[in-house]
């Protein structure tokens, strides 16, 4: 476990958020430290991409504070979080890739289209950022359409990686991916997040993945974090709703989502 005393690198505090009648999020409160793998799991539906896309900016808080370095995000206007947000780094769900431009200039979106890099400087480095993630500058001028699915994720996490972030966040990175692809691209998030000194959280229902890249796990459910804890015990807590979720169990706290 991270030191107590340590600042967190990113907090969400009291964070609140309905849609419409339903409650999503219940004053959540979470925190991971520089250099930490969180791993964020629960079932469908309670609330784990609404904390990334509220932590990202992509959605307002009903209530309660996202701090980055102690700095309160949801008090800035767009144009005052835009140079907090350069730090940070997103791994898609589908690596959602764009179809119309060649694989490096998706891998260098953000740095032509927000940084002002120059194209040439801008394929250096993303050529640099595919070799990190073990692809070679032959794949540059193809598209998307053009590689299999493990390999759009890599192209996802050298996107994800090119500014070199403080943060990173994967959302689903193995969903769609045979077991094999998997564990590669496992190797990939926590070579990189190690490499980096990044601070990394992830989302994640491939508990074999969770217990590849994750120093801690938490569980969210009804909008509240109700366990939390270093990987190594995600098997052996007697917290009832982690050991429901391990165990795929119908029977327990969590209702199924049916």
């Amino acid at each position: 476990m991270a030191d107590a005393n340590e600042a967190p690198k990113l907090e969400w505090r009291g964070v609140a958020k309905r849609f419409g009648a339903t409650r999503v999020l219940d004053g959540l409160e979470l925190a991971v430290t520089r250099g930490r793998s969180l791993v964020l799991i629960g079932g469908s539906g309670q609330g784990k991409s609404v904390t990334l896309k509220i932590a990202l900016g992509l959605m307002n808080a009903d209530a309660g504070k996202v701090l980055l370095d102690g700095a309160d995000v949801t008090a800035l206007s767009g144009g005052e979080r835009q140079p907090l947000f350069r730090s940070i780094g997103m791994l898609f769900q589908g690596a959602a890739l764009f179809d119309s431009l060649t694989v490096w200039e998706n891998v260098a979106f953000r740095l032509i289209n927000a940084d002002g890099v120059k194209r040439r400087a801008a394929r250096e480095r993303a050529i640099e950022a595919l070799r990190l993630v073990r692809l070679g500058p032959e794949v540059a001028e193809r598209f998307p359409s053009e590689m299999s699915g493990g390999m759009q994720k890599r192209v996802g996490l050298a996107r994800a990686i090119v500014g070199a972030p403080d943060i990173l966040f994967f959302d689903e990175p193995t969903t769609g991916l045979d077991p094999i692809t998997a564990s590669a691209i496992d190797e990939l998030i926590v070579d990189r997040v190690r490499s980096m000194g990044c601070t990394a959280v992830s989302i994640t229902h491939d508990l074999p993945s969770a217990r590849r890249i994750a120093d801690e796990v938490a569980m969210l459910h009804q909008g509240r974090i109700v366990w939390r804890g270093p990987v190594a015990e995600l098997d052996t807590t007697d917290n009832p709703y982690v050991r429901q979720f391990v165990s795929g169990s119908s029977q327990g706290p969590i209702a199924p989502n049916v």
